[in-house]
């Protein structure tokens, strides 16, 4: 799960196209390879193979700031969840 740190005054808020997830990122782009389902670089590729090609597949919906970021960490936390709010 990503989460910004306390203290945060401005992130962006995006959701991916192939595996639908949202999260907060304190990088602001347009589009950003998804953390969830983005592929990472294999280091041991031998020398026929090909580098796997990252996609930008996550887009940004809007920038979020001030007290709205913790607000709307807090509630993607509890989709997450599955909706435990216990920990509220």
């Amino acid at each position: 799960m990503y989460f910004v740190p306390d203290g945060t005054l401005v992130c962006g808020l995006y959701e991916c196209e192939d595996c639908g997830m949202r999260y907060l990122s304190l990088k602001i782009a347009p589009v950003m390879v998804c953390p969830y389902c983005g592929e990472e670089v294999d280091m041991e590729l031998g020398p026929d193979d090909a580098m796997p090609e990252n996609t930008e597949k996550a887009k940004l919906i809007r920038v979020v700031e001030g007290e709205e970021i913790e607000l709307m960490d807090g509630l993607l936390s509890l989709a997450i969840t599955g909706g435990d709010v216990d920990w509220i």
